[in-house]
């Protein structure tokens, strides 16, 4: 409870020794309704504090970046003495600071206020209100309640667009060599009964007729190879423009977001690694909506060493036909990291995540790993996928 009690108590002091030193009746009226009018104010906030109620909604909890939802806020107090309109702090969409909203006053009923929303950039952002102060007419009195169970998270989903197909190491089976492979009557790897709709070519003739019943022969699939896609999840470099810093990490997580989902629809294996505060993890089992919420939930830190990353996952190629690196960041251990896991076998392809792709320092790195033979392409912050020719 604050109070602003130092004027009308100097008031009603002033106006209480007047009316004794001089025996004046109206001075007296005077200090009495002021006595008054304090009490009043500090009844009105004490009630109205006590009955208040308050909820918090979002129309839409979950939107891709780009859309609109709408806050929806409702207040009821049961003072039915006059108050100040009641003041509201709620965090804003983005995160980065707290809105003020005055709300009129309307005593005993429940007021509605519809705020539209804008979901600028993806990620997780704390939502509710933080804090609601009651005041009186006055200003003599205020108190803050914090209301409870009103706190919940606004996600931003990335949006995705259209990637170029990947091209696998050589010695991929792929789903044509897959097809075939169950017309390969030389190499059954296990038997099992008959099911309708089982080829007559694959049926066992002599151990049916020895048991009695159709058997069919297994046989191996080759499977297809994995991708593995590693998005550098390290902070942007020091910026004065903080819009600019959220448009590049939104098309970090929107490249590596358009990846996985076009990759599920293919039958390849799916290993994506967000590598930022804490590294997130998602494969084909995880599914769409799932991994695209994680992608929202993931925190870009300062301390990352990307380089260690791609080093520790070099080590383990073996059933990989693509690797799809992901980063805002391109240096000469980057570079020497990424040729090292292309002569280990999977082919590479590298998204640099630049709002300028003609920076001159980027062009003898970008020169020395299409040498190599790694894909390169460049993705500015709108989500356009640009590949190097």
């Amino acid at each position: 409870m604050k109070t602003h009690l130092l004027f009308p108590a100097a008031l009603f002091c002033a106006l209480l020794i007047a009316a004794l030193a001089t025996g004046n009746s109206l001075l007296l009226f005077f200090a009495y309704m002021t006595a008054i009018t304090i009490i009043v104010c500090l009844i009105s906030v004490l009630w109205a504090a006590g009955t208040v109620k308050v909820s918090v909604q979002y129309s839409e909890y979950m939107v891709c970046r780009g859309d609109d939802t709408s806050l929806v806020l409702q207040v009821r107090h049961r003072g039915w003495i006059p108050i100040a309109p009641v003041l509201l702090k709620i965090p804003s969409a983005n995160g980065q600071y707290e809105r003020e909203i005055r709300l009129k006053d309307m005593p005993g009923r429940t007021q509605v206020l519809r705020m539209p929303i804008h979901a600028a950039h993806v990620g997780l952002y704390p939502s509710g209100v933080r804090s609601c102060t009651i005041e009186d007419l006055l200003g003599i009195f205020s108190k803050t309640v914090y209301p409870e169970e009103t706190s919940f998270e606004l996600a931003v989903l990335p949006q995705v667009f259209q990637t170029e197909p990947l091209t696998m190491a050589a010695g991929d089976p792929g789903s044509e060599i897959m097809a075939r492979a169950t017309e390969d009557l030389n190499a059954p790897s296990d038997i099992r009964s008959y099911q309708p709709g089982d080829a007559m070519k694959k049926i066992h003739w002599k151990l049916s007729a020895r048991k009695q019943e159709l058997i069919v022969r297994k046989f191996d699939e080759p499977l297809l190879q994995d991708v593995l896609i590693l998005t550098d999840c390290s902070a942007p470099g020091a910026s004065e423009d903080p819009e600019r810093e959220a448009d590049l990490k939104d098309a970090v997580l929107e490249t590596a977001a358009s990846l996985y989902s076009d990759l599920m629809k293919t039958d390849h294996p799916i290993r994506l690694l967000l590598s930022g505060t804490h590294s997130v993890e998602a494969d084909r089992t995880t599914g769409i909506s799932a991994a695209f919420e994680d992608i929202a939930r993931t925190a870009f830190s300062a301390n990352n060493r990307f380089e260690r990353i791609l080093q520790n996952e070099s080590k383990n190629l073996r059933k990989v036909g693509c690797v799809c690196i992901i980063s805002m960041h391109l240096n000469y251990a980057m570079v020497d990291m990424i040729i090292r896991m292309h002569r280990c076998g999977p082919n590479v392809r590298f998204y640099l995540v630049t709002p300028a792709p003609d920076d001159p320092g980027h062009i003898p790195l970008i020169s020395k790993l299409r040498q190599s033979g790694a894909e390169v392409s460049y993705v500015v912050p709108d989500g356009t996928e640009q590949p190097e020719e």
